[in-house]
Formats: C-alpha cells, structure tokens, sequence
C-alpha cells in the first residue's frame, strides 16, 4: 500500500496577493489621489484670493495674473485706512449672526425635541411644512418685509437682520436637529423624568449635551448663512446697520474695481467663518456624521 503523496509545496504566485487584492488597492489609491485633486481644486479660489490680496493693485490687474509678483500689505492698510471703517459693518455682521444663530438654536431645540423624542400628531406634516418655507424664492418676499419694515420705522436696524436671519435659518435647524435628537436614547430621558427633572432641564442638560456634535454643526450652519446673506441686508439697511458683505460691494466703483484691495476685504471678512469652521471642526464633524454608520 503506497503513502499518500505529499501536497504541492507552495510558489510564489501562490502566495503573491490575488489581483483582485491588487486592482483594490490600485483603486483605493485613485480615489485617495482623486480626493486629494478636488480638495486642492475647492482651496485653490480662496489661496488665489489670498496671494491677490498681497499683491500691489498694477500686478493685481496685470493680465495673465503676475503670480511671481512682490508681495506687500498695502491692500490691508488701504481697507482698513482709506474711505469708510470697516469696524461697524464686521460689529454689525457679527451681531445679527451671533444673535439670529442663538435665537435658532433655543427655538429649534424644543421643535426638535418634540418631532423626534415626544413626536406629536402628524409630525411628518409638520417637517413638510417647515420644509414648503424654504421654497419661496427670496425675492418674493423681499417687498412686503421692505413695507412692514417701514411702516413699523426698522429699516436700517440690525435687530430687524436678527429677526430675518432667525426665521431663515429656523426651518434648516428644525430639519437638521431633528435627526440628530432621534438617535438620543428615550431610557436616559426617561430617567431623568423618574428623578423629577422638568421639561427645561432635560432639553438644556440631558438631551443638549448628548447631541452636542449635532447641535455644533446646526450652529455653524446658520452663522454662516447668516453671515453671507447679502439680499435683505442690502435693501433694508443704509449706514447704521450695515453688514460686511454689503461693505464689500462698496468696492466696485464707478472709478473700476480695485482688486487687491477687494481681495483683502475678502480675506478679512472670510476670517470669521474660518475661525469658527476651526474651532468647531471635531464637533462639526462629529455632527454631521451622526447617523452615518448604524
């Protein structure tokens, strides 16, 4: 009776990896390289702007761009020197963004509370109709706020952007929280229901600090829409309440378009959402990867 024959010993096309395992990794370093060209390719406009707005106002204009150019700060003394002070448009900017994201977020906590945790009857019907308010196109509505405005002696008051900005963003905040308060778990509220807490106090220290990262990012949303909104802030203010992009309209003249220094206005204007893009980014992230991964 003859011994069973040995098994083959292995080679070395045996134990090189498959070429599935090779066209994976060949495609996961594309879509890596890909991702890293679209990231350059969104940053480039903003770096642009940036190198422009270090340049003097002839290699600003020069046409192709002279990107070898010195580089000076004069368009920063000049925007914050020369004409009108850029100080009380930014201050009023900050102001409506600040308070009008506050005021969402205080209204839209307990909204979302009650669409997601204790839905009422017909939630659904309820999220279509907060949805339906962002299909008005703006300008639609842009004259009968201007005459309410000026019957009522707001126009050229910030509180009255503050007032806007909070309806605007309201509808967006509900929406966006409301996801994120539905993944809170009931048993903890409960809890806290058992214990004695109120109403108030299981939104502002239950419920608020599990769905911080949500919270975050809804936050960050509204200030930015809040700070880049340029229509009503256009119409229905003058001097008093200027904002900062309608100040940066200011730039184009009849006398042409000094690039440079609009670059620098740009620049600075833009520092506060990155400011706070930065401060905020664990959590922004955190917020809107929420419910990704079940």
């Amino acid at each position: 009776m003859t011994a069973p024959a040995a098994p083959p010993a292995p080679t070395a096309s045996s134990t090189s990896p498959a070429p599935a395992v090779r066209r994976a990794k060949w495609r996961s370093g594309g879509l890596g390289l890909l991702a890293w060209v679209a990231g350059i390719g969104f940053c480039l406009p903003a770096l642009w702007m940036l190198l422009t707005s270090l340049h003097s106002e002839s290699d600003a204009a020069t046409n192709p761009p002279s990107v070898l150019a010195p580089l000076t700060l004069d368009g920063y003394r000049e925007f914050f020197s020369a004409g009108a002070s850029p100080w009380p448009p930014l201050i009023n900017s900050v102001t409506a963004s600040l308070f009008s994201t506050l005021f969402v977020l205080v209204l839209a906590l307990p909204a979302a509370y009650a669409l997601s945790i204790r839905r009422v009857r017909k939630w659904t019907d309820v999220m279509f109709f907060f949805l339906s308010t962002k299909m008005l196109p703006v300008v639609a509505g842009l004259l009968p706020v201007y005459l309410f405005a000026k019957n009522v002696g707001m126009l050229d008051n910030v509180w009255l952007l503050v007032i806007l900005y909070t309806s605007m963003n309201l509808p967006i905040a509900v929406w966006m929280m409301q996801s994120f308060l539905a993944d809170v778990p009931v048993s903890i509220i409960e809890a806290a229901q058992v214990d004695g807490a109120r109403l108030p106090t299981i939104l502002f220290r239950v419920v608020a600090p599990i769905a911080a990262p949500g919270i975050a990012a809804t936050a960050l949303i509204c200030f930015i829409f809040s700070w880049n909104e340029l229509l009503f802030a256009r119409v229905l203010t003058g001097v008093v309440a200027q904002t900062a992009p309608v100040f940066l309209t200011g730039f184009v003249t009849s006398q042409g378009l000094f690039l440079a220094q609009l670059c620098a206005a740009s620049v600075v204007v833009s520092l506060p959402v990155l400011a706070a893009g930065f401060a905020a980014q664990d959590k922004l992230v955190q917020g809107l990867s929420l419910g990704a991964v079940k």
